[in-house]
């Protein structure tokens, strides 16, 4: 038995004891940490369109203004002796053939060769050797020359109308293979794509007839692509594929995401690229992958694509857009993640910050929800602490565990937390002017001046400071640290019941919303709360009683069980009307959940919050985001859709920056067999074709983005890879080797927000 298998045994048996105890026997398997192709994206912008692109071995070729050029270090520079308005480029074999206004030409990659005065309009490979179509005839290239491949005294017609008795053909009128749009080789047979119909060069007869059942699905065809069984016609209403006799069509309910498809290119992988009017397509065998502006490409429109081994280069109106794949685990992409919050300075005196542009710079926003938003990177380093024992991570969760506690001790009342905390001296930007729920913003200063903390803290932050410390508490503190971890849920627990079960700010009015109390929730104000603000209350006090054993928390706990509280978690998700659904709350219920479900042993209570989990877990399931399906995996041992949840993960894009991205137009918008939509979704959408986002990362939003001009914190990921691990939903990257379990570090500029320079923050340890 390797030592590598043995660890992985050791972690998983060390991860079925992390489980809840109703969630030991577990339904679901393990995943693997399996190698996979990650996207990187690359931009080259042009000040025109960019019609053809081409590879030749490692050498990267485009047409831009109508002239051959060489894509050098992100930019393109013109090839010499190169004819101008060329109209298409094919590459076989490492040649490259031109096809342009003033001829047919050839080229190595150093000299050229013009073979035809003559104006082509497509090539490809046939039987070992290139041939090249005209708009109205066909050749092939041999000897350094071309040579019409029409047979003596023509082509036959496939109509049995024209044939005589003897095998012969009375013909009015001759029998072309044009109009030529495209050419392909297909079963050892050369087939020609005509306006609107496909035909085929069988010997001496242009087959009009190959086909004995289907249709095109429109007679607007564009290209031809051999891959294999299929023969596949590009259309303005979706693809046909040919498969022997028989054509079928592919359309946005078979999950093609564009229907108007144009250029068609063999890919690396035992796949095929497709270039539409609305973005790229790569078809897999049982996978579509969507590619849009802004993120993937500088413009919608493809003009062309060129794939090289890992690589794909898509011309479009805008420029250029680079696709390169690179292998990858989930556990380096989470070490890429961790990399990248250091290098755009995310990290702020242990919180963690959104980044965006203001006057031309990217600072880092102080935030309605900072202390929500470190909340999730203490629970990711406690997590990963709990799997590998290493000291950085637990170095990391102490550091966000002291942001935490500050943001109670910076208020003058003891169990009053902030929002977040602005420092006069070291802080760029601007104060936030609005606070929760588009309420003027509520900044209050510290007695020696150096700070402002922002009040009117709510729900949201309140439940995500019990469920990080709880879990900082029970993974990763020692000593002094499990006490102050204690105080901490002690002082703000107490603090809330003391009022009433509301919480009182610093100007002696209750916040917007932090109420849990009965006169808000039990009556028709706060009745749509009534499930989730009651079941964070149970969270918070139950767990606080868990850790610190005084019964005061007890007492509140049973309270809230004896005003309903408990049962009322149940139908705690609200789906209708869908302008009154906040998404946001998905993600404080299953702070909750991980905090109550923890810790809660009684069978009757444990029931009512259970069957809350599975409602709720049913009314998300379609979207496949991790949180959702780890959470409702670790707390009932329940099948969870894990494959769905970690493929979700690895389909993450490595760029956090907040680029536009529109689905909207897609001609694919269905729920998937198996799922239902609760919540009015047309389609859960991949983070591939979104964008990173943080919180309930709410899967069925079509469009959205920020003009580039933010760039989101990665931290989600890095929590639900390092709770997949931690519960053994995931297992160990099956490798040793270090290039698949890390990214390289480099010392150059920091792209993102400079480093904090200001003073620092206290000390607490």
């Amino acid at each position: 038995m390797s030592r590598l298998l043995k660890v992985n045994i050791f972690v998983l048996l060390t991860a079925i004891f992390s489980l809840p105890l109703a969630a030991r026997q577990t339904l679901w398997e393990p995943q693997a940490d399996k190698v996979f192709l990650q996207e990187k994206s690359e931009i080259v912008r042009t000040t025109g369109p960019v019609t053809q692109v081409a590879q030749m071995g490692e050498r990267s070729f485009a047409v831009l203004d109508g002239k051959f050029q060489e894509l050098r270090n992100g930019s393109l520079e013109p090839v010499s002796n190169g004819p101008e308005e060329i109209n298409k480029v094919e590459v076989h074999d490492h040649i490259a053939w031109i096809m342009a206004s003033s001829g047919f030409f050839r080229f190595d990659g150093n000299d050229w060769q013009k073979i035809s005065d003559d104006s082509f309009v497509d090539v490809c490979l046939h039987q070992e050797k290139v041939h090249a179509a005209t708009r109205d005839a066909i050749y092939v290239y041999e000897g350094g020359k071309l040579t019409n491949i029409e047979p003596e005294g023509g082509y036959l017609s496939s109509d049995v109308t024209m044939l005589m008795e003897d095998g012969t053909q009375v013909l009015a009128d001759p029998v072309k293979p044009g109009p030529i749009i495209a050419i392909a080789s297909y079963s050892g047979t050369l087939h020609i794509l005509q306006p609107g119909k496909l035909v085929q060069l069988s010997g001496r007869v242009i087959n009009e007839h190959l086909i004995d059942w289907g249709t095109l699905p429109s007679k607007n065809t564009f290209d031809l692509m051999s891959v294999g069984s299929r023969l596949f016609v590009s259309t303005d209403r979706g693809l046909g594929v040919l498969r022997g006799a028989s054509l079928q069509q592919i359309k946005g309910t078979e999950g093609l995401p564009v229907e108007d498809t144009r250029q068609l290119a063999q890919g690396f992988d035992q796949d095929m690229w497709i270039g539409t009017t609305r973005g790229a397509i790569r078809m897999l065998e049982d996978d579509w992958h969507y590619f849009g502006a802004d993120h993937w490409l500088p413009d919608n429109r493809v003009n062309d694509i060129a794939v090289a081994e890992n690589e794909v280069l898509i011309a479009t109106d805008g420029g250029i857009g680079i696709i390169r794949y690179e292998p990858f685990t989930l556990r380096k992409k989470s070490d890429h993640y961790e990399y990248w919050l250091d290098r755009y300075g995310h990290k702020r005196m242990g919180f963690i910050h959104t980044i965006h542009q203001y006057e031309n710079e990217w600072v880092r926003e102080i935030s309605d929800n900072d202390g929500a938003h470190t909340a999730t990177y203490l629970s990711a380093m406690s997590y990963k602490y709990a799997v590998t024992g290493e000291e950085a991570a637990r170095k990391e969760a102490v550091d966000a565990f002291q942001a935490m506690l500050w943001l109670e001790r910076v208020t003058p009342i003891d169990g009053l937390i902030a929002r977040s905390i602005w420092s006069r001296k070291g802080d760029k930007g601007e104060m936030g002017r609005r606070g929760s729920g588009g309420l003027p913003a509520k900044w209050n200063a510290t007695a020696d001046s150096l700070w402002y903390w922002k009040g009117d803290a709510s729900s949201d932050e309140i439940i995500a400071h019990f469920y990080s410390v709880s879990l900082f508490h029970d993974l990763a503190a020692r000593g002094e640290e499990k006490e102050l971890a204690k105080e901490h849920m002690r002082r703000i627990a107490g603090y809330i019941m003391e009022n009433g079960w509301v919480l009182i700010d610093a100007d002696g009015q209750t916040t917007r919303w932090g109420r849990w109390n009965p006169e808000y929730l039990l009556r028709p104000y706060g009745w749509t709360d009534r499930g989730v603000n009651g079941l964070e209350a149970l969270a918070f006090s139950y767990a606080t009683y868990a850790l610190t054993g005084e019964e005061r928390f007890k007492k509140g706990y049973e309270q809230l069980v004896d005003w309903g509280y408990a049962e009322n978690t149940v139908k705690q998700k609200n789906t209708f009307p869908p302008s009154q659904i906040a998404p946001w709350d998905d993600n404080l219920a299953f702070e909750a959940y991980n905090t109550l479900l923890r810790y809660e042993k009684d069978p009757v209570l444990r029931s009512f919050y259970l069957r809350s989990l599975e409602r709720t877990f049913e009314i998300k399931r379609m979207e496949k985001i991790p949180w959702f399906n780890f959470t409702y995996a670790a707390m009932t041992g329940n099948d969870a859709d894990l494959d769905a949840a970690v493929q979700h993960l690895r389909e993450w894009t490595l760029d956090c920056t907040e680029h536009n991205y529109r689905n909207s137009h897609r001609d694919d918008l269905f729920v998937e067999e198996g799922y239902t939509s609760y919540e009015g979704g047309l389609k859960a959408i991949s983070p591939r074709e979104s964008a990173v986002t943080r919180g309930a990362r709410r899967a069925i939003v079509l469009d959205g983005g920020r003009n580039s001009k933010r760039i989101m914190e990665p931290v989600g990921f890095i929590r639900d890879y390092w709770m997949g691990r931690h519960y053994g939903l995931i297992l160990a990257p099956d490798t040793e080797d270090p290039e698949l379990l890390e990214v390289k570090k480099g010392s150059g500029e920091n792209p993102g927000a400079a480093p904090y320079e200001g003073p620092d923050r206290p000390d607490f340890l």
